[in-house]
C-alpha cells in the first residue's frame, strides 16, 4: 500500500493496539506476581520466599532511609546508614534486577500508551462499538489495562524499597545511578494516587474516550437486563419459536452479543472516571455510569485484585467543584447495588441454569443446530461466565446485607451446563465448520461484493483489501472441511482491523461512519470466520474460568464441598475438575515463571476433586454394602432357630418368654411398601450414589497441563482399597480373644458385598471384575500389596494357633465319622465350637474364600509345623539310636525286645508328636477335600482332567516327574500316595555333619520307634475306640495317617522303598501288639482292643499295604474280636 509518510493512516493504529494490549496483560501478570510475592513475604516471613536484604535487621535502617528520601539519592553524608549496603551491593543487584526492570518495563509501556493515545487524538479517530468493533474494543481495553496497571503498581508496598535499593547498589557498584532511575522514581511518586493523576492526564483524550464509551448505550443496557426481562424475551431458547429454529441467529452487532459484561462495566467505570466532565454534560453518559454503579459494588482489576467502585469514585469527585450531584448519585447507586444487585444476579443465575440446560439438551439431540445457532451458544457461555465471576468477586469482597444472595449452592449446575456446551462445540466443530464455510462462500461473499460495488467512493488500497476479503470467502468449499484442511483467517481479521483504523480517521477518503452497513456486515463476517478456525479461542474468550485457579481457590474448594454435600447437586461435581483444564489459559508468555506454579496447582486441585468424588462414592457404596450384608446376615441358618422354636412351641401350645415381647421381624419385611412416598435409607443411598456416579462417568478422561486424568480409575482404586479392608474387617479377628468369623458367614457377607459392587457397573463404566480379581487374588496371599495381613494369613494363623493347638491340648478331637473337629467336655469350656469352624460346609466356604493359592499357603504352613515335629522326632531317635538298631533286628525275640524297650526314653513324646502330626494331616485332608469339592463345581472339566492324569501315572515313571504330577493334583485338592508338600517341607530340613546314609537310617529307626511304642497306648484311659465317631478321643486314630504320610515322604526323599519300610513297620508293630495280649496287668491292657484297631486303620489308610500282608503278621480273628469288643463296650456304656 502506497501512502504518504505523514498520513494519519500510516500510524499503524491496529498493530500498535494489538501489541500494546497483549503486552499490557503481560505487564499486569508480572506486577500482580510482584505484589502477591510481597503479601507472601509479609504473611509467612519465609526467608526463602523473601530476599534476605528485606528482612535483614542490619539493612532495616538503610531501607527506611531510602524509602523516606525516595526518589532522591544521597550517598555522601549517610555513610553510617548505607555502610551495610556496600557489603550486600552485588547480591542486591542480582536479586532485585528482575523486579527493577519490570518497573522499567511498566514505565516504557506507559510511554508507548501515552504516545498512541496522543496519536489517536491527533487523528480524530471515530469510535463506535457497533461499527468499528475491533478498533473501539481494543482502544477501550488499552485504556482500562493502562489504568489497571497503574493502580496495581501503586498497591505494591515494597516498590520504593525495591527500586531505591537497586539504584543505591547500582551507584555504589558503577559510580552513578541507573539511567532509567530518575524517570522511574518520578513516575512512582506521581502515581501515588494513580486515578487522580490519570484524570489530569486524560483531559486531552476526553473526546475520543467519551465517544467510544457513549457508543455502548446501544449495547450495555441491552445486556444488563433483569432475569424477568430475559425470561419474557425467551432469551437463548431454541424451542420458543419452532418455525424459526433452522434460521441463522443474526444481529447487527454480532460481536457485541457475547461481549463480556464485566469488561463493559470496567470500560464505563474507569472511562467515565478518567473523562468525568462528560457526566455533567451528556445524559447518555450519565445513564450508562449510573447503570454500571448500580450493578456492582466492586470491579475486577486483575485476577483477585478488586476495585471498590463507589468509595474510590466518591473520594475522587469530592475535591472537584460542581460534583455534589455526582457524589449523591454515587451514594444512591451504592445503596441500590447493596440492596438489589445481589438478588438481581441471583435471579439471573437461576434463569441461566434452566436456559443453558435447555440449550445443551437440544444441541445434544440435534447437534446440527450448532451451525445456525452458534451465536446463542457463545452468548449463553458469556452470560454464565459473567455471572459466576460476579458472584465470586462479590462473595469474597463485599460486606453483604443478605448473605443468601452471595451463597449459591447450585453454582455447580451452571458450570456443568457451561462445560456441556463447551464439549458440544469441541465435539461438533466440523459440523460448525461445514455450515459457516458454506455461509461465507455462498452468502457473505455475495453480500459484501454488492456493498463494495455500491460504494460511491472507494480508494484503491481499501478496494484491494475488500476485494481480497471477497476472493478469500469465494474460494472456500466444503471439500476443504472433508479433507481436514486447516483454516486460518487471522490475516483476514487483521486486515479488517487495519481497514477499520484507516477508515475511522477524520481525513479518510472512505469514512466508516458514513458506511455503517459495511462495518456491521464485516463484523458479522468476522464472527463467521471465527466459527471456522478459532472455536477454541472463542471458548476461551467467552467461558474461561481460570480465575478459580490460585486466585479464588478457597472459594473454589468451598463450592466443591457444598456441591458434594447437596445430593441434588452431586451429579454436577465433575464440573470442578473440568474447570481445572481452564487454568493454563491465564498464563502469559511475559511471565513464564508462574506457569509451573499454576500448572502444579491445577494438577493438585484436579487430583483432589476427583479423589474426593471417588471417596464420597466409595463411602456410599460401603454404606449400601453394610445394609446388604445386614440383610444377608438375617438369612443365615443360625437365625432360623428362634423361628422354629416359636413354631414348635405354638404347635404344642407352650407359653415361652415374657408377655408382650415383640415378635421378631422376618427377613424381607423391609421390601414391603405401604405407599410410594415411603423412602428408606437404602433408597436414599442408591439415589445419592446414582447422582454421584453420573458425574464420575461423565468424562472418560480430561487433560490438565498435559496430564491425563481418568475419573473412573479413581473410583476403581478406592473400591479396591475399601473392598480389601472390608473383607479383612469382616473376619472380625480379635487377637486378644482369638475370635474370628466363621468362614461360611464371611463368605455370605463377601458375596453380598460383591453383589452390590457388581451393580455399580449399572452406574459407571468400570470393570468391576478387575476389582474382584485384584482384591480376591491378593487375599489368597500371605500379605496384600500394601503389606497388610489378608484373610489367608488370618485364617491360617487362627486354625494353626487356636484350633489345632487346642486339639494337641486334648480339648478337641477329630471325629472321622463327622469329618470335623469337635469340642470334648472339659473343665474349661472353649470360647468357640470347633465343629462350627471345621465341618464340611465351613471348610468348603474357607476354600471358596482362600482359593487354591490360599489353601496352598495353608498347607505349606501346616507342613512347616509337621517338619518341626519331625525334626524333634529325629532328635529323639538319635538319643535312642543304639537301642532302636538292636530292636530293629530282634523283633522275633520277645525277651530281648522287652529288655531293650525298657531302655528306650521319651516313648510318650514320640507318640504324642506323631499324634500331633496325624491331627495336622487330618485337618489338611479335610481342607483338600473341601478344595476338591469347590473346584469340581467351578472347573469340573479341568479337575477331571487332572484326576485322570494322576490316576494313570505309569509305575515306572521317574519320581521327579511323578512328584510334579502329584503337586498339580495336590493343588486341585486331590489326595496323593505321596504328599508333595510334605516332601518339600521335610527335604528342606538340613542336618549338619550327617551323611545321607545316616539320615536314611534315622528315618528307618523313626518308624521302628513308633512301631515298638504303640503298645503303651493301651494303658491310656483316653485310648478307647468309639464306634460313633470312628476314632479315639485322644486322636490316636490320626496315627494311621501320620505313619503312612511320614513314611511315604521320608523314603521318597531318601530314595528308599516305601513299601518295604512299611512292611517292616507292620511286622514290628504287630509283634509288639501281640505281646500285650499275653499281659496280665489290667492297667497296661486297659484299651488293648482299641489299640489293635490301629493296625487295621494303618492298612486301610495306606496305598502301599494290603490286608493279606496284615493277615500274615496279625491274625484277622484278633481284629474281628477287637471290633466286637469295642462295639459291645460302646453299647454297654451308652446304656
Amino acid at each position: 500500500m502506497s501512502r504518504g509518510v505523514l498520513q494519519p493512516s500510516q500510524q499503524k493504529l491496529a498493530e500498535k493496539l494489538t501489541i500494546l494490549n497483549d503486552r499490557g496483560i503481560g505487564m499486569l501478570t508480572r506486577i500482580y506476581n510482584i505484589k502477591k510475592q510481597g503479601q507472601v513475604w509479609k504473611a509467612c516471613g519465609d526467608p526463602k520466599a523473601k530476599p534476605s536484604y528485606l528482612i535483614d535487621k542490619n539493612l532495616e535502617s538503610a531501607v527506611k532511609f531510602i524509602v523516606r528520601k525516595f526518589p532522591a539519592v544521597e550517598t555522601r553524608n549517610n555513610n553510617q546508614q548505607l555502610a551495610q549496603l556496600q557489603k550486600e551491593k552485588s547480591e542486591i543487584l542480582k536479586n532485585l534486577a528482575l523486579y527493577y526492570f519490570t518497573f522499567v518495563d511498566v514505565m516504557e509501556f506507559k510511554d508507548h500508551v501515552c504516545e498512541l493515545l496522543n496519536t489517536i487524538d491527533a487523528c480524530q479517530v471515530f469510535f463506535d462499538i457497533t461499527v468499528n468493533f475491533d478498533l473501539t474494543r481494543n482502544y477501550l481495553d488499552l485504556v482500562v489495562t493502562y489504568t489497571t496497571l497503574m493502580i496495581l503498581l501503586s498497591r505494591i508496598e515494597e516498590r520504593k524499597a525495591i527500586i531505591g535499593l537497586y539504584n543505591y547498589a547500582h551507584e555504589m557498584t558503577h559510580g552513578s545511578s541507573d539511567r532509567e532511575y530518575p524517570r522511574l522514581g518520578q513516575m512512582i511518586v506521581d502515581y501515588e494516587n494513580p486515578l487522580k493523576k490519570m484524570m489530569e492526564e486524560f483531559v486531552p483524550h476526553g473526546k475520543s474516550l467519551s465517544d467510544a464509551l457513549i457508543s455502548l448505550q446501544m449495547v450495555y443496557p441491552r445486556r444488563n437486563l433483569s432475569a424477568d426481562q430475559w425470561r419474557n424475551a425467551q432469551l437463548l431458547s431454541l424451542i420458543s419459536a419452532p418455525s424459526t429454529m433452522l434460521n441463522p441467529a443474526q444481529s447487527d452487532t454480532m460481536p457485541c452479543e457475547y461481549l463480556s459484561l464485566d469488561a463493559m462495566e470496567k470500560w464505563i467505570v474507569f472511562g467515565f472516571i478518567l473523562c468525568h466532565a462528560v457526566l455533567n454534560s451528556d445524559p447518555a453518559a450519565l445513564s450508562l455510569w449510573k447503570l454500571a454503579l448500580q450493578s456492582s459494588s466492586c470491579l475486577c482489576l486483575f485476577r483477585d485484585e478488586v476495585f471498590h467502585i463507589h468509595k474510590a469514585a466518591e473520594d475522587l469527585f469530592v475535591n472537584l467543584r460542581g460534583y455534589n450531584k455526582r457524589i449523591s448519585d454515587i451514594r444512591e447507586c451504592k445503596e441500590s447495588a447493596l440492596q438489589h444487585a445481589g438478588s438481581m444476579h441471583r435471579e439471573r443465575r437461576k434463569f441461566l441454569r434452566s436456559a443453558l440446560k435447555e440449550l445443551a439438551t437440544v444441541l445434544a439431540d440435534q447437534p446440527g443446530l450448532l451451525g445456525p445457532k452458534a451465536l446463542f451458544v457463545f452468548m449463553a457461555l458469556s452470560f454464565a461466565r459473567d455471572e459466576i465471576i460476579w458472584l465470586l468477586r462479590h462473595a469474597d469482597n463485599i460486606q453483604k446485607k443478605s448473605t443468601d444472595d452471595f451463597i449459591d449452592k447450585h453454582i455447580a449446575e451452571l458450570i456443568f451446563y457451561m462445560e456441556e456446551l463447551r464439549a458440544h462445540v469441541r465435539k461438533y466443530g466440523p459440523v460448525m465448520q461445514r455450515y459457516y464455510v458454506q455461509y461465507l462462500s455462498g452468502f457473505d461473499a455475495v453480500v459484501l461484493n454488492e456493498l463494495v460495488q455500491n460504494l460511491s467512493v472507494c480508494p484503491e488500497d481499501e478496494s484491494i483489501i475488500m476485494s481480497s476479503f471477497v476472493n478469500t470467502m469465494t474460494s472456500l468449499s466444503v471439500k476443504q472441511v472433508e479433507d481436514g484442511d486447516v483454516f486460518d483467517f487471522r490475516g483476514m481479521r487483521l486486515d479488517w482491523f487495519r481497514l477499520q483504523a484507516y477508515t475511522s480517521v477524520s481525513k479518510a477518503s472512505l469514512g466508516i461512519a458514513d458506511h455503517r452497513e459495511l462495518g456491521k456486515m464485516m463484523n458479522t463476517i468476522i464472527f463467521h470466520t471465527k466459527m471456522v478456525d478459532s472455536l477454541v479461542e472463542m471458548l476461551v474468550e467467552t467461558s474461561d474460568l481460570s480465575i478459580f485457579c490460585s486466585f479464588y481457590s478457597r472459594a473454589f474448594e468451598k463450592m466443591f464441598q457444598q456441591c458434594l454435600e447437596l445430593p441434588s447437586q452431586s451429579r454436577y461435581s465433575i464440573s470442578f475438575p473440568l474447570l481445572c483444564t481452564h487454568f493454563m489459559s491465564c498464563t502469559h508468555e511475559l511471565c513464564p515463571e508462574e506457569r509451573h506454579h499454576i500448572g502444579d496447582r491445577s494438577l493438585s486441585l484436579c487430583n483432589m476433586f476427583l479423589d474426593e468424588m471417588a471417596k464420597q462414592a466409595r463411602n456410599l457404596i460401603t454404606d449400601i454394602c453394610t445394609e446388604q450384608c445386614t440383610l444377608s446376615d438375617q438369612l443365615l441358618p443360625k437365625h432360623c432357630a428362634k423361628t422354629i422354636s416359636q413354631a414348635v412351641n405354638k404347635k404344642s401350645k407352650k407359653q415361652t418368654g415374657k408377655k408382650g415381647e415383640p415378635e421378631r421381624e422376618k427377613p424381607g419385611v423391609e421390601s414391603m411398601r405401604k405407599n410410594r412416598l415411603l423412602v428408606t435409607n437404602l433408597d436414599k443411598l442408591h439415589t445419592a450414589l446414582s447422582e454421584l456416579c453420573f458425574s464420575i462417568n461423565y468424562a472418560p478422561n480430561m487433560v490438565v497441563w498435559e496430564h491425563t486424568f481418568t475419573p473412573r480409575e479413581y473410583l476403581t482404586s478406592h473400591l479396591e482399597i475399601r473392598f480389601t479392608k472390608s473383607i479383612v474387617g469382616m473376619t472380625m479377628y480379635n487377637q486378644a480373644t482369638q475370635e474370628i468369623a466363621k468362614p461360611s458367614e464371611l463368605l455370605t457377607s463377601v458375596r453380598a458385598y460383591m453383589t452390590v459392587l457388581q451393580s455399580i457397573e449399572n452406574y459407571v463404566q468400570i470393570d468391576i471384575t478387575r476389582v474382584f480379581n485384584n482384591v480376591l487374588l491378593q487375599q489368597t496371599q500371605h500379605l496384600d500389596s500394601h503389606g497388610e495381613p489378608t484373610i489367608t494369613s488370618l485364617y491360617t494363623n487362627w486354625y494353626l494357633e487356636t484350633l489345632l493347638r487346642q486339639v494337641s491340648n486334648g480339648h478337641i478331637a477329630y471325629f472321622p465319622a463327622m469329618k470335623a473337629f469337635v469340642n470334648l467336655p472339659t473343665e474349661n469350656e472353649l470360647t468357640f465350637n470347633a465343629e462350627e469352624y471345621s465341618d464340611i460346609s465351613e471348610m468348603r466356604s474357607l476354600s471358596e474364600l482362600l482359593g487354591p493359592y490360599g489353601m496352598k499357603f495353608l498347607s505349606e504352613s501346616l507342613m512347616w509345623h509337621i517338619s518341626s515335629q519331625v525334626a524333634e522326632l529325629k532328635k529323639l531317635v538319635v538319643e535312642n539310636v543304639e537301642v532302636l538298631t538292636q530292636m530293629r533286628t530282634s523283633f522275633d525275640k520277645p525277651d530281648q525286645m522287652a529288655a531293650l524297650f525298657k531302655k528306650l526314653t521319651s516313648v510318650d513324646s514320640v507318640l504324642k508328636r506323631m499324634t500331633i502330626i496325624g491331627v495336622i494331616l487330618s485337618f489338611r485332608s479335610l481342607a483338600q477335600e473341601a478344595l476338591r469339592d469347590v473346584l469340581s463345581c467351578h472347573i469340573p472339566f479341568l479337575v477331571s482332567s487332572v484326576e485322570d492324569f494322576k490316576d494313570h501315572i505309569p509305575r515306572e515313571t521317574d519320581m521327579k516327574v511323578a512328584m510334579n504330577v502329584y503337586e498339580l493334583s495336590s493343588a486341585a485338592g486331590l489326595p496323593c500316595e505321596i504328599d508333595p508338600a510334605l516332601v518339600v517341607a521335610l527335604s528342606s530340613q538340613k542336618s549338619e555333619n550327617i551323611s545321607p546314609e545316616e539320615e536314611y537310617k534315622i528315618a528307618c529307626l523313626l518308624m521302628v520307634f513308633v512301631a515298638v511304642s504303640m503298645p503303651t497306648l493301651a494303658s491310656n484311659v483316653m485310648s478307647q475306640y468309639s464306634p460313633a465317631i470312628e476314632g479315639h478321643c485322644n486322636n490316636i486314630h490320626c496315627l494311621a495317617k501320620a505313619i503312612n504320610q511320614i513314611a511315604a515322604a521320608l523314603f521318597t526323599i531318601h530314595k528308599g522303598s516305601i513299601e518295604d519300610r512299611l512292611k517292616e513297620f507292620l511286622a514290628l508293630a504287630s509283634s509288639s501288639l501281640l505281646k500285650i495280649g499275653q499281659e496280665t496287668d489290667k492297667s497296661t491292657t486297659r484299651n488293648r482292643e482299641s489299640v489293635y484297631l490301629l493296625l487295621d486303620m494303618i492298612v486301610q489308610e495306606s496305598p502301599f499295604l494290603t490286608m493279606d500282608l496284615l493277615e500274615s503278621c496279625f491274625p484277622y480273628v484278633l481284629l474281628r474280636n477287637a471290633y466286637h469288643a469295642v462295639y459291645k463296650q460302646s453299647i454297654t456304656s451308652s446304656a
